[in-house]
């Protein structure tokens, strides 16, 4: 009947009803995030200052860095803490939305802002002007705000995508107009331009090694564990031990036999160090997620679909290619996006063995303990498994949905 059917309207409702707290505060998620940012401004750093990259930094609080129309800054944070005491509603989401985006543009200008100001007047070149902690925690709780905001509008996959690089652009504006030029961070990029270069180019390359065995093995060992009953549980016992196995064991196991084989093989290529183990390992640790979302995906196909698809005279073959494999494609895609951002992770533990990547800048800057460096390995890896995990899933969701 159609009273007993909710309309498409009322599930946001529903949801906000679920999520807000009785009384004064009708947010209770953006109420807490806006406590503890307050906490954050009046006590941690939001930037640190250094005479060069070896000395330790001095922090400076929010509050030194708001003067004159720099208090415009705090607008946005004030609308979210506005939006706490408002009834929910979709454009009250939207305009949280939006206020965190424009607040964490706020923080991201005004560090650059100071990091110019501060290397404009600085009698030596080699100042440094950092991100601090308080910057990294506001910077997550405007992410959470604009996530929650998400969350209340009941967006699909693919919006949520869409509203999270409108979120992007205008830091990217920023990076691109130069504004960040004079922190820390872009000047290690700027010293190791042609070093990050490679590292990118090396990461991509190990991960895209490691995915084309991953699916050339993992996908027919799927198949045949969902025709063979009796194949499934050794082979899962199999891929479950090797995922208990720490990664830096199995990279440290891998040498020695690889070496072995270098040295009874002189001209294949292989060595006990570098690429070939760190593919090796990544493919092995990536099997299971694989196997399992291919198994899954073919025993989730309904038995009357593939009754009738017998009665309309098809082979196995074809009802294997037709039938199976189309609806069980959204499952292998959202297998192949965990595989794929577990290995953009792992490859970083791979530069341990010489496997090179953005984990030989984060390992450089941990043993000269320079943060930023660190960081100049670390975040480019955050921002790939992001930018990977929101296109699969995005692809999964439109396959889910596509007839």
């Amino acid at each position: 009947m159609e009273l007993a059917s909710p309309s498409a309207s009322a599930i946001p409702l529903a949801t906000d009803e679920a999520l807000d707290a009785p009384g004064w505060i009708r947010n209770r998620v953006l109420c807490s995030l806006v406590l503890v940012g307050i906490a954050v401004a009046f006590g941690l750093a939001f930037l640190t200052q250094a005479p060069n990259r070896l000395v330790s930094g001095v922090g400076i609080p929010l509050a030194d860095l708001l003067s004159g129309w720099r208090w415009l800054v705090l607008l946005p944070a004030a609308l979210l803490a506005a939006a706490v005491f408002l009834p929910p509603s979709r454009p009250l989401h939207w305009l949280v939305l939006l206020a965190a985006a424009a607040s964490l543009f706020g923080w991201v200008w005004l560090a650059g802002d100071q990091a110019a100001l501060a290397a404009a007047t600085a009698e030596s070149p080699l100042i440094r002007t950092s991100f601090g902690g308080g910057f990294w925690v506001l910077t997550v709780l405007c992410a959470l705000a604009a996530a929650d905001a998400l969350q209340r509008l009941q967006l699909n996959a693919l919006s949520r995508t869409l509203a999270g690089v409108v979120v992007v652009l205008p830091l990217l504006f920023l990076l691109l107009q130069g504004h960040l030029d004079a922190l820390s961070l872009l000047k290690e990029y700027a010293n190791r331009q042609d070093v990050f270069q490679s590292a990118w180019r090396r990461h991509l390359q190990i991960v895209l090694y490691t995915l084309i065995p991953t699916l050339l093995i993992g996908v027919p060992l799927g198949v045949a564990a969902f025709r063979r009953q009796r194949i499934a549980a050794p082979l899962f016992t199999l891929l479950n031990l090797i995922q208990t196995v720490p990664s830096i064991a199995l990279f440290g196991l891998l040498m020695a036999p690889l070496a072995a084989v270098a040295l009874w093989w002189p001209g294949s290529g292989i060595s006990g160090i570098g690429l070939t183990p760190a593919v090796l390992a990544l493919t092995l640790y990536s099997l299971l997620p694989i196997v399992h979302s291919t198994v899954t995906g073919l025993r989730q196909v309904p038995d009357a679909v593939v009754e009738s698809a017998t009665g309309m005279g098809l082979t196995p073959r074809q009802i294997f290619w037709r039938v199976e494999v189309p609806l069980a494609l959204p499952l292998l895609v959202a297998g192949i996006r965990t595989t794929t951002v577990q290995a953009v992770g792992l490859a970083v533990v791979a530069a341990l063995i010489g496997a090179g990547g953005f984990g030989a800048i984060m390992f450089q800057g941990l043993l000269s303990s320079a943060l930023d460096l660190v960081l100049l390995g670390v975040l480019p890896v955050v921002a790939l498994a992001v930018a990977i995990d929101a296109l699969f899933q995005s692809l999964s969701v439109f396959l889910r949905t596509t007839p």
